[in-house]
């Protein structure tokens, strides 16, 4: 959606696609209910969809003559309303955690407050307040995919404020050309190196670094299902609203970037309290990605590899106990003992236009053991484009 960019939302990112139509299509490997929802934004984006490296340097021309100056502090607010409804359908079957067959209707409520901080020469310090409600369909059980990536973060029927995000970022700069940034939601406006090396640290979501598709990342702006917002198989860590505590190390040398990082799991599977041992129980993420032009267009392919270590129930050991005892199998009566779990994923951005960009993602997991923290899902294929708005005024 913009012409030249280093990093995937260093030049604004969705806050260009703010007011725009989304089409897709995805095969995923969870159950797919039919809804219809309807989005209302104010404000700046989602900061999980501007973490990715958005690195400050001293005020500076960059290559094609653009001066962006220092910002030293920023604070951005934004909310998003999301309603959904699904129609009454036939259920031969339907248990606790199935998808309820009636008609039912769902929505959400989130407001982030963002903050942000330069203290020193290569430094900035985040700190993102956010406030959540919401009724999620069928209480999120019953899809492999919920409808609504921000019911993740809600609390039920009355309004609950939290911190999401409190972290600190070191960029140690080893020359290149430079390139401006827009002052946003978890970036300080200024000039960036294209060859540089960060270090992130602190309470963020992994998939703030992780996974980033400029088309296809932030369910406020974007698709809204979870499968898309990241890969559906990548079963990152991450507490019950989707954040975690850990580090990230990334090396930037001009279109090519590697990052690796780690971050601490829950206590329990899909729960609120973390485990903090991190070189116990962790999650690790290790990432490639290399910008490029096809056409004349730029676009950018990413290659991912996690690792999740916890005590984690096995599948096979769940069905052997109830082939013993003869009930019905149940993965909390054999979750003892440390597991691990492993996984891939490629990540597909492309401009087709200067209005039109084209996601893909990929993904695969083990699945032997239990979901931890993201979404029941062991593979995954989606697609589909992001059409800007600016041709009916919606820029």
């Amino acid at each position: 959606m913009r012409q030249k960019y280093r990093f995937c939302h260093q030049s604004g990112g969705p806050q260009s696609l703010r007011q725009s139509l989304c089409v897709g299509a995805a095969m995923l490997g969870g159950v797919m209910a039919w809804a219809l929802p309807a989005v209302a934004q104010v404000g700046p984006a989602d900061p999980s969809t501007a973490l990715s490296a958005q690195v400050p340097a001293s005020l500076d021309t960059a290559g094609d003559g653009t001066v962006a100056p220092q910002e030293n502090w920023n604070a951005k607010f934004q909310s998003t309303y999301v309603w959904q409804r699904k129609r009454a359908f036939q259920a031969p079957y339907s248990g606790a955690m199935s998808l309820r067959p009636e008609k039912e209707r769902s929505y959400s409520l989130t407001a982030t407050a963002s903050f942000g901080f330069r203290p020193w020469t290569g430094g900035e310090a985040y700190l993102d307040l956010e406030g959540a409600q919401g009724i999620a369909l069928s209480h999120l059980a019953g899809l492999g995919g919920p409808t609504n990536g921000e019911l993740a973060k809600t609390s039920g029927a009355r309004f609950k404020m939290y911190r999401a995000r409190a972290y600190l970022r070191q960029t140690w700069n080893r020359g290149g050309q430079l390139e401006a940034v827009e002052s946003g939601a978890g970036q300080l406006a200024g000039m960036v190196d294209k060859r540089c090396t960060v270090l992130t640290v602190g309470n963020l979501a992994v998939i703030d670094l992780f996974d980033d598709n400029v088309y296809n990342h932030d369910p406020r702006t974007q698709f809204m299902n979870w499968s898309l917002m990241t890969h559906g198989a990548y079963d990152y860590a991450a507490d019950a609203r989707g954040y975690s505590w850990g580090a990230v190390l990334e090396w930037y040398h001009d279109e090519w970037a590697v990052r690796f990082g780690r971050f601490v799991q829950p206590k329990e599977p899909n729960g609120q309290p973390l485990d903090y041992r991190i070189f116990k129980h962790y999650g690790d993420q290790l990432e490639v990605e290399h910008a490029h032009t096809l056409a004349g267009k730029p676009g950018k392919l990413r290659a991912l590899v996690f690792r999740n270590h916890a005590v984690m129930s096995r599948y096979d050991d769940a069905t052997r106990l109830a082939t013993q005892t003869g009930e019905v199998p149940d993965i909390n009566l054999v979750r003892h003992g440390e597991r691990s779990k492993h996984g891939f994923g490629l990540n597909l951005e492309q401009a087709l236009s200067d209005d039109v960009g084209l996601f893909a993602r990929a993904s695969w997991a083990d699945g032997k053991t239990e979901i931890y923290a993201f979404t029941e899902i062991e593979r995954s294929l989606s697609g589909g484009l992001l059409i800007r708005g600016r041709s009916w005024g919606r820029a």
